[in-house]
């Protein structure tokens, strides 16, 4: 049997086609980040055979030693990237939009007396 099983990554909240789809996609920013540890590890190897670090050593263990969907599935199980469906991200964005909005309408609030007492 596989673990985490299918039911413990999708909560019965989604379908097995919406956990493929970000499964793959997590599996690409696990990619992403293994290629973007790579090119600093290789930045910094001088030449000199006897004081460089090995170029396996400057790499995360998880991103070099695992495949990518299983580092992704493990990620989505221990909750480091969360399964939203499209309604849940449209009203989290509009709630982050409306904080936004708010801080910048604070923020215009305060700025707007300061300037009249300057004025004076």
């Amino acid at each position: 049997m596989l673990y985490p099983t299918i039911h413990d990554l999708t909560q019965g909240k989604f379908n097995r086609y919406e956990l493929a789809i970000a499964t793959a996609k997590c599996a690409r920013l696990v990619t992403d980040e293994y290629v973007r540890q790579r090119e600093a590890a290789e930045k910094q190897i001088t030449g000199n055979k006897e004081t460089d670090k090995p170029l396996t050593a400057m790499i995360d263990k998880e991103y070099r030693d695992e495949k990518a969907v299983k580092v992704a599935i493990n990620h989505i199980y221990k909750g480091d990237f969360l399964l939203l469906h499209a309604d849940e991200v449209a009203a989290e964005e509009a709630a982050r939009e409306a904080a936004e909005a708010a801080k910048a309408a604070d923020e215009s609030a305060e700025a707007a007396p300061v300037e009249d007492a300057a004025a004076e």
